[in-house]
This record gives structure tokens, C-alpha cells and sequence, in this order.
């Protein structure tokens, strides 16, 4: 995961990047990284400190995107013609120079070095004075020469000429034209003339109404004119062009000064963006080392609302002192009998602003080295080689990482880059694994931090790492202060004192029963531990009346011999989706005589779709014989009934 990501730096890039006004200054912000030449980064600081002055006294500069300039500037360079629109852009960009520059000269007053960069930039009057008098709102105007002034004059005489004689036309004909007035038909002036009448006027038809009764017709005395416009068209666009690339030449001689504006006015941009960061966050400007000395004071975490964010003071590579705050120490002070502080091991409960208050050092550290200035009452930072985070679980499903597997990786990762010049942060060191494992390779990790004489900041609820702190030179430990009235943390860190994880008392406080507790403490700390603790909820775990859930009441399944078909029944049979109706109930065996189209077949119910069910079809007693035997069959089993006849009935076991 990229660190700006991690620490949010990113979102510091987009805040400072909506302060700026062209796009490469956003482009730079986006790319901004620690500077590691000291020269560069204090005259960076420095140009911050003198854009804010500035802008506090004299307001923000009157900048502006020069994107477009650049290409503009290509095409000059080229020799080809800019368009009136182009010509206009240089005109602004001259206009926004000279803005720039009384805004810059103002701020010489002051004394303010930046004032002193309106020597670079050149506002060109001649070239915008000539722009102005023969461009606007992206034509050229009537006097910009002589010459287009008389074609315009001309082209507008001619066009009244037109018009006029188009309604005198009218009027003379008025028998013959289907309406009173004159329309324009592909850029030409027509009249509208009645079908039958259009020899009356000597003309050319230019077009025809939807209906075909009325034709627009350009008369010969209006076409004249037409004529004498277009030859006139010609003449002007000749002069149009002859003035646009004469401006255009001017832009081509001055393209060096044009550029030198354009890059001055990008870094102006650039620089006036940082200070306009430092006014919106209220940050002051840090001072710069590199003695591997950090101090911190009253440091807040610059995305945070200032009036509920809690600042912290953190040192690193200072001396330790008795209270474990820090106490200053120089270069030449440091030797290798003087204790410094190289890590802090911060410990204390869940939301405690544990891992806020590791980013806000190392976000503020990289704000610093960027060139910006911090959210401190006062800061002295440390120039840093690199800076190393592990924060957040980076669990990866594509990659098949899990918790503990992204921390090694990340960690792993960590100590193959890290050096005595490095920053390192770390969250929940040793966590995602066996309580006992990962306690063991946190402190084998904070071992490899300690030797490689980095400053570190970790986070942590080990136990074990808290008396690793406390016993070993170069590490102290650091807790998270929290309210055990309103059970919330408070998010202040003392230095010095190693914090507990307020697990127990937080469940205790929050209803937790006794019998619990008590086989969690002596889980954690042994049957000492419960004797010497204090419970608060003695009530038992008592289990609340809940909803029941309501089950669908199963049916046993009827057997294979259950018929489920009646005589009279109207079926689907599969897989052909014949219809037919049912002639003989299911057998033991579940296998029933359908009759479909004249004929019975034997067929497996599971087969066999009920439709619609006999009663609903036939009344009671109807005698199905009427559907399942032919007349013959009918006739005879009837004389049968009631005389003795010679012939017998047949039944067939698939046809009757």
C-alpha cells in the first residue's frame, strides 16, 4: 500500500491541490515527496513562510491556469495563424501578468523576497494594446485596418441594396406573391411567388414550400447584389487573415518572454498554494535538523477539527529525562553514554487514538520535509531518509493474505529498508496471531528498530512489550490516557508510562457479570489477579426471553399405491404434453389408463399433470361410458341389459 495512502498524506494532496490555480502546479502538488538536498528544502520552508506573509498582508495573488498559453505558444513557434479566440487568451494572460506584477511590487514594502520576482515577469503592453484594438469577443473588429473598415462598409451598403430592392419587388407584384415579405433561402434574399405566376418575376428559384404552391424566387436585380456581397467576402476574409497573422507574427517574436511567464507564473502558483495551506490549517513552520532530533509540540492531526482534536508533544532524539517527556539534546551532546529516545511504544485502550496519534507525527514529519509548514504550536523535525508504515490489517483475498500474513509482509519489508536516517510507524505490532507468538515477534521486530538506530513509533497491547520498553536504553513507553467515569478515551499521551488496554473495567463498567469476568481475568493474569480485583456488576448471566422461531409442520408422503387420479380427470401427460382425461384410476403400482385423441394408454402417473379435476368438468353421476366407448359398444352392452343377444363384448387391453 502506498504510504500517502496509509498516513492520508494523500488527502493533505488533494486539499493543497484545490489552492492552486494552474494545472502543473496541481500536478507537482500531486507528485510532492520528502526533499532530501537541505538546501532545497529550507529555501522551500522559506518561500512557504514568505507566501503566507504575503498573502496575509496583500490578500491572494491574482493567479491564473496558463494551460492553454502553452499550446497557444506551440503554434506560434510553428509560424501558423493563431484564431481571434487564441489571440484573445494571450491578450488575458498579458493582462493577468501585469496583475501579478503590481500585486508582486506591492508586497516590496514588506521587504518580502517574493516581491522581488515581478523583475521575471514582462506584461508585453505593445502586443496587448494591439491585441485589444483589433480583437474582440473573438472577431476581428471593423477598424482594425483601413481596409476592412471600407470592405465592411461596403458589404453592409450592399446588403441594404439587396433588402430594398427585394421589397420594392413585393410591392410592385403584389398579385403575384403569396406573402408580404422577403425571407433569406440559403443565405439569399428571396421573394415568395404564387406556382402559376413564377415567369412573372425574372429569377432563379431557390427553394419551394412543403406544399409546392408557393416558390422562393432571387430576382436579377436582388441576385446583382448578392454577387457583389460575395466578391466583397472574399476581399474581407483576404484582410481578416493578413491581420491575424501579423498579430500572430508579434506573438512569435515575444515567444521567450511569453514562456518565462508562463513558468514564473507556475511557480508562483505553486509557492502561494503552500501558504494558503498554512493559513487554512493554521500551521506554523517548523524547524529543520538533521541530528535525528523530532520534538513536538502541542502537534494536532491536520485533517482533525482543531476545536475536538487533542494536541500531543512527542519527542524523539532527545535525551530522556526523568519524566519521560524529553529533554533537548544537541549533536555534540549526544554521545554514546547520553540515553536518547530512538522509539516509543504506545500503549492504552481500543479507540484510544493510538494509531491518530502515530500518523500525526509522521504526517506532520512529511508535511515538513514536503516544504509545508505543520499543525504545531511549535515543531523541530528531523530530515529523514525514508519513511516506513505498517498501519491498517491489509487482509488481501486475491493475494490470499491474511491479517498476520500482510504485517509480516509489510514488516518484513520495513527492515529491509530501514536505516539510522529512517521514520518508522507501526500499528498493533505483533497482532492477527497466538497471543504468545506475536508478543514474541514484536519485541524481535522492536530489536531490529532499536539496532538500526531509526526513530519509531509503535503501537501495541502486549504486555511483555510494555516491560521490554521499560527495560531497554533508546525505548520508552508512552500511554493513552481515558476516563473511567464516561468509559471514553481522551486521547493524551503521556510519555514515560506505560498504559493498560482497560478491557476488564470497560466489560465490567458496561454490565459484564462477575462469574464472567473472573474466568477472563485468570485466563489473562492467573487466580492472583481475580483476588486483587474489584468487581463492580455482581448479577449472574441471566438469559432473556427471545422470539421462537415457528416451523413448517412436515406431512408424511403418501404411498405409491394411493391413487391420485380420478375417472374424469383432465390431464397433461409428458413428455409429448398431450392432453387427455384419466379412464382407469392408478393400479397398486401407481401406473393409470389415460385416453388421448381415440386411444387408452397405460401410463406412470408421475408422467401425468393434473389440469382440471372431473367435478369440475362433469356433473355428479355422468356416466363416462358416453366418452370412453364408441356407439357400437354402447348399443350392444345395452340389448345385453335387457335380452339375450349372440355377441359378446371385447375389451382390449389398449383399445376399446
Amino acid at each position: 500500500m502506498n504510504i500517502n495512502t496509509q498516513i492520508e498524506f494523500n488527502k493533505i494532496q488533494e486539499i493543497w491541490a484545490e489552492l492552486a490555480s494552474t494545472d502543473h502546479a496541481k500536478e507537482k502538488i500531486s507528485e510532492a515527496n520528502a526533499i532530501l538536498d537541505e538546501m532545497d528544502l529550507r529555501k522551500e520552508l522559506r518561500d512557504t513562510t514568505d507566501s503566507r506573509e504575503m498573502i496575509e498582508k496583500l490578500g491572494n495573488p491574482p493567479l491564473q491556469n496558463v494551460t492553454e498559453m502553452k499550446e497557444i505558444i506551440l503554434v506560434a513557434e510553428k509560424d501558423d495563424c493563431l484564431t481571434p479566440y487564441q489571440l484573445e487568451r494571450v491578450e488575458n494572460v498579458l493582462v493577468g501578468t501585469e496583475r501579478l506584477k503590481d500585486f508582486l511590487a506591492r508586497g516590496k514594502q514588506f521587504n518580502n523576497p517574493l516581491a522581488f520576482y515581478d523583475e521575471n515577469l514582462d506584461d508585453i503592453k505593445e502586443l496587448r494594446e494591439e491585441i485589444v484594438s483589433q480583437i474582440r469577443n473573438e472577431d476581428v473588429v471593423d477598424r482594425a485596418s483601413k481596409i476592412l473598415f471600407d470592405i465592411r462598409n461596403k458589404i453592409r451598403s450592399a446588403e441594404n441594396n439587396m433588402k430594398t430592392k427585394a421589397e420594392q419587388i413585393i410591392r410592385n407584384n403584389k398579385d403575384v406573391m403569396a406573402d408580404s415579405f422577403y425571407v433569406l433561402r440559403s443565405g439569399r434574399v428571396c421573394v415568395p411567388v404564387k406556382k402559376e405566376y413564377k415567369f412573372k418575376i425574372p429569377g432563379s428559384v431557390i427553394d419551394k414550400s412543403s406544399t409546392g404552391n408557393t416558390l422562393f424566387v432571387e430576382p436579377v436585380g436582388v441576385s446583382k447584389y448578392f454577387e457583389e456581397i460575395e466578391l466583397l467576402r472574399i476581399e474581407e476574409e483576404n484582410e481578416v487573415y493578413r491581420i491575424l497573422y501579423t498579430l500572430s507574427a508579434m506573438v512569435a517574436d515575444v515567444v521567450p518572454i511569453l514562456e518565462e511567464n508562463v513558468r514564473m507564473i507556475e511557480k508562483l502558483d505553486y509557492i502561494f498554494s503552500k501558504g494558503k495551506l498554512s493559513i487554512d490549517l493554521d500551521c506554523v513552520e517548523p524547524k529543520i535538523n538533521t541530528e535525528r532530533r523530532m520534538v513536538l509540540k502541542k502537534a494536532r492531526h491536520p485533517l482533525m477539527d482543531k476545536e475536538i482534536n487533542v494536541p500531543l508533544d512527542v519527542s524523539l532524539g532527545v535525551k530522556c529525562s526523568g519524566d519521560g517527556s524529553g529533554e533537548e539534546a544537541s549533536y555534540e551532546e549526544i554521545n554514546e553514554n547520553t540515553e536518547v529516545i530512538r522509539g516509543i511504544v504506545i500503549t492504552g485502550p481500543n479507540t484510544g487514538g493510538k494509531t491518530v496519534a502515530i500518523k500525526t507525527v509522521m504526517l506532520n514529519s512529511l508535511m515538513a520535509q514536503c516544504g509545508l509548514h505543520v499543525t504545531c504550536k511549535e515543531a523541530d523535525i528531523c530530515m529523514n531518509s525514508n519513511y516506513l508504515c505498517d498501519i491498517g490489517d491489509g487482509q488481501n483475498l486475491s493475494e490470499n493474505l491474511s491479517t498476520f500474513s500482510a504485517h509480516i509482509k509489510n514488516v518484513l519489508e520495513i527492515l529491509k529498508q530501514v536505516n539510522k536516517d529512517s521514520f518508522v510507524i507501526m500499528d498493533e505490532l505483533g497482532s492477527g496471531t497466538d497471543p504468545a507468538e506475536g508478543m514474541g515477534i514484536a519485541v524481535a521486530v522492536l530489536e531490529e528498530l532499536r539496532k538500526s538506530e531509526a526513530n519509531f513509533l509503535v503501537t501495541t497491547h502486549y504486555p511483555e512489550v510494555k516491560e521490554y520498553a521499560d527495560k531497554t536504553v533508546g525505548i520508552v513507553n508512552a500511554r493513552m490516557t481515558f476516563d473511567r467515569e464516561t468509559l471514553k478515551p481522551t486521547y493524551k499521551m503521556v510519555i514515560g508510562e506505560a498504559g493498560e488496554s482497560c478491557a476488564f473495567y470497560i466489560a465490567d463498567t458496561l454490565g459484564m457479570p462477575e462469574e464472567m469476568l473472573k474466568v477472563a481475568i485468570e485466563a489473562a493474569y492467573g487466580k492472583g489477579a481475580v483476588e486483587n480485583y474489584e468487581f463492580r456488576n455482581k448479577e449472574k448471566v441471566a438469559n432473556k426471553a427471545s422470539s421462537k422461531i415457528v416451523k413448517i409442520k412436515k406431512t408424511k408422503k403418501k404411498p405409491n399405491n394411493i391413487i391420485s387420479y380420478n375417472i374424469g380427470d383432465s390431464v397433461m401427460v409428458s413428455p409429448d404434453k398431450k392432453i387427455g382425461i384419466v379412464c382407469a384410476s392408478a393400479n397398486e403400482k401407481g401406473v393409470l389408463r389415460v385416453q388421448i385423441a381415440g386411444r387408452k394408454i397405460w401410463i406412470n402417473q408421475k408422467r401425468v399433470k393434473l389440469l382440471v379435476k372431473a367435478e369440475e368438468l362433469y356433473p355428479e353421476d355422468y356416466d363416462f361410458s358416453i366418452i370412453f366407448d364408441s356407439v357400437e359398444h354402447r348399443k350392444l352392452s345395452h340389448d345385453m341389459g335387457r335380452k339375450y343377444v349372440e355377441e359378446a363384448l371385447v375389451y382390449d387391453s389398449d383399445n376399446s
